[in-house]
């Protein structure tokens, strides 16, 4: 009798859920980022917001709580937030890739790029989570989620702040991380990255008021 080959089951349920795919990623190891990280750090926030932010992955914070953009880099996004009028509770938040990938650095956890296997990897989350959400706007935190859902020649440096055709959502724009202000060396300069990135947040929420008067 010929031995009996079980085929793979698939990473995303049938019929999911926020929860269910939330409950489903804990157990992925579609990559091998599960080894070294803690736990999955899922998407979280509104169900059906207008705006959805996709960064790179979690920081060590993250990895440690389990929640995404709870670290130095997700303060810096609440004020900003704050500041350009938009409220981060009706918005959801979440990551291309869902483990932290490191190194170690003495007793500290260094933050290490994804590769692009493991962006791949963790790819059908990320569409499942788009699926679900049905934002108005994704808005990509950084080069990694930009060239993640919009494809490896796109630049943030060129295209930063202009709306992309895209059928993932029907506005589709980049920005930096605000991991990238953390790590300006002076204080006006972090000052002036910061006002540059709260005029992209700004943007965002002008066009969502515009869509919603016409």
């Amino acid at each position: 009798m010929a031995k009996r080959i079980d085929k793979p089951r698939p990473l995303i349920p049938m019929n999911p859920t926020l929860e269910s795919l939330r409950q489903a990623a804990k157990n992925c190891k579609a990559c091998d980022l599960w080894r070294t990280g803690t736990q999955t750090v899922f998407g979280g926030g509104a169900a059906h917001p207008k705006i959805m932010f996709v960064g790179e992955q979690p920081g060590n914070q993250e990895d440690i709580e389990g929640k995404p953009f709870v670290g130095p880099a997700g303060k810096l996004l609440d004020s900003a937030l704050e500041e350009a009028g938009i409220d981060r509770s009706k918005t959801y938040v979440t990551n291309a890739v869902k483990h932290f990938k490191w190194e170690p650095r003495g007793k500290r956890r260094i933050h290490k790029k994804p590769s692009y296997s493991e962006i791949f990897a963790c790819r059908p989350w990320l569409d499942a989570e788009i699926r679900l959400v049905k934002p108005e706007v994704i808005v990509c935190l950084g080069a990694t989620a930009a060239q993640a859902l919009l494809g490896k020649t796109f630049s943030v440096t060129r295209q930063r702040g202009q709306l992309i055709d895209s059928p993932l959502a029907p506005n589709v724009i980049a920005t930096v991380h605000p991991s990238s202000i953390l790590r300006a060396r002076e204080e006006g300069e972090r000052r002036l990255q910061t006002n540059a990135f709260v005029a992209d947040l700004k943007k965002i929420a002008g066009l969502l008021l515009i869509r919603k008067r016409a």
